[in-house]
């Protein structure tokens, strides 16, 4: 009776052990996979960038693309759009410059995260070739253009809930990279430890 007790509660603990560890571990997964889901869907504003082509036709509707561009305050950049906004035919291929400066005295890498609103423009807002694919590593006092290609796929005329759609903008915000990040936290944490080895 005692034995078929104790194997209830190993039984248990092995199953409490189970769930958590498939938590902690699905916590890691649901961010990349969230990413995938949101470039494969269009959800929460995030344009299409996977197996683009350019659409046969050129519609002769015309869009409005606003360019907007940001920098988290850990990152050490000046990053801001050539132009303001640009008007384009639905299928017709885009090209539009953003520029950044690293205004630090360090190399320092940025990526950008992006998204378009009206989120339910995102789907058809795609990008051929962008800046924000990798990571762009800048040297102390470097400028760079940062193209980015696109088009707006004219299928948006057939989506009831979209073809009303007339002004789209397309928005980036430049990160220090997680590299970056960890990097910098061991730099203070090691300075942190030489002042108490110091004792200053």
């Amino acid at each position: 009776m005692k034995n078929s007790g104790q194997k209830k509660k190993t039984m248990t603990a092995v199953m409490l052990f189970s769930l958590v560890g498939g938590m902690v571990g699905l916590s890691f997964a649901s961010v990349p996979l969230y990413r995938l889901f949101c470039q494969v869907t269009g959800f929460g504003g995030t344009p299409n960038t996977e197996a683009v082509a350019l659409p046969s036709e050129v519609s002769d509707t015309v869009v409005t693309v606003n360019f907007d561009a940001n920098v988290n305050s850990d990152l050490p950049w000046a990053f801001k759009p050539v132009q303001r906004k640009v008007k384009v035919r639905l299928g017709q291929e885009s090209l539009a410059h953003y520029t950044a400066a690293n205004v630090s005295d360090q190399p320092v890498t940025g990526t950008a995260t992006f998204s378009v609103t009206p989120y339910k423009a995102a789907p058809y807002f795609s990008k051929i070739a962008c800046f924000c694919f990798n990571e762009q590593t800048l040297l102390p006092g470097q400028e760079v253009d940062m193209p980015v290609s696109f088009y707006v796929d004219p299928a948006i005329l057939d989506d009831p809930g979209a073809r009303d759609v007339k002004l789209i903008t397309l928005s980036y915000t430049f990160h220090r990279t997680d590299d970056e990040e960890t990097d910098k936290s061991s730099a203070k944490v090691a300075k942190a430890s030489e002042v108490d080895r110091n004792g200053g």
